[in-house]
């Protein structure tokens, strides 16, 4: 099965009113020697995904600014 691995850096953390997160991520698309594997796969892109409050180890794993590699991998239903 085909894995595909980009790596975004995250760009806004949006706090809500009842403890919930916001992330949006751009991908990485500069000419660094470490990232051009990834800007030459994933030129562009954007990810946006909300995390619940009850799930604070998950909400305080993302920092604005830094980068995280991120896998797709087929999903059997």
């Amino acid at each position: 099965m085909p894995h595909v691995r980009a790596k975004f850096t995250v760009e806004s953390i949006t706090h809500h009113q009842f403890g919930g997160r916001t992330v949006k991520a751009r991908a990485v698309g500069d000419t660094k020697p470490e990232n051009s594997q990834f800007s030459k796969f994933t030129p562009s892109g954007t990810l946006e995904f909300n995390l619940s409050s009850d799930a604070p180890v998950a909400a305080d794993a993302f920092e604005v600014g830094k980068s995280y590699f991120v896998d797709f991998t087929l999903a059997e239903a």
